[in-house]
């Protein structure tokens, strides 16, 4: 039985992987936004709260099954793969080793993202791009209002459900939000106006023991926010 939900949105085939990630089977395309890789020596460098640093390889583990169970023909990863440029650079040698490994034999794409603006370091693998294209939808780290049909990361949304904050995909109708895929990443709840401006009336795909869809308020204060007792049908 699958785990994932499968929907149809801009003329394309998705399924919202409970993982957070996105899969179009048609093109065997898997999509994942916000790894955040190197961000506890991020942290330590800068002098921030001391992480363990086991980040990068339960990110890459949990990708891993990812690629293992749809064999994907190219990866693309909507920016932030990297906490910042320098991380990239100071990846520990294990993560970048099980990185080339994910990546052998089939095309890998990072998207720029607000913290790793600049192409990844030169012994890391795949290909830099500030966007790309996926049939008439345009894969980007940051949507913005009057852009679209995109695909985008950054604002790492989460929705309250069963007492605890989610990560959650947000699909509207000019633009759909993955969730961060990296470990010891925040959440923005999507209620917040940045995020309820950008999608509107829609729905949230959370990540909890399966990819369970939940409508949000179409308008006014709750706008963004899960409507108990509500579900969608597949």
């Amino acid at each position: 039985m699958s785990t994932g939900f499968a929907f149809q949105w801009q003329g394309l085939a998705v399924e919202a992987r409970c993982s957070g990630a996105l899969w179009w089977p048609e093109r065997r395309w898997l999509i994942v936004s916000d790894l955040h890789l190197g961000k506890s020596e991020r942290m330590a460098r800068r002098g921030g709260a001391l992480l363990p640093p086991y980040d990068g390889l339960e990110t890459l583990r949990r990708l891993a099954e990812e690629i293992e169970a749809l064999g994907p023909a190219r990866v693309v990863s909507l920016g932030d793969g990297f906490d910042d440029d320098a991380a990239a650079d100071a990846l520990a040698g294990d993560v970048a080793d099980r990185l080339a490994a994910l990546a052998a034999g089939r095309d890998w794409l990072w998207i720029a993202g607000n913290h790793d603006p600049a192409v990844p370091a030169a012994r890391l693998p795949g290909r830099h791009a500030g966007e790309t294209r996926m049939g008439a939808v345009t894969l980007r780290h940051i949507a913005r209002p009057g852009q679209g049909p995109d695909i985008s990361g950054h604002y790492h949304p989460v929705v309250p459900l069963a007492g605890a904050r989610r990560r959650a995909a947000l699909v509207g109708a000019r633009h759909l939000i993955l969730p961060a895929f990296g470990s010891y990443t925040g959440g923005l709840s999507a209620d917040d106006p940045a995020l309820a401006g950008l999608i509107g009336p829609g729905f949230a795909v959370a990540c909890v023991h399966r990819a369970l869809p939940v409508p949000l308020a179409p308008s006014g204060a709750g706008r963004g926010r899960v409507q108990p007792g509500i579900r969608l049908r597949r």
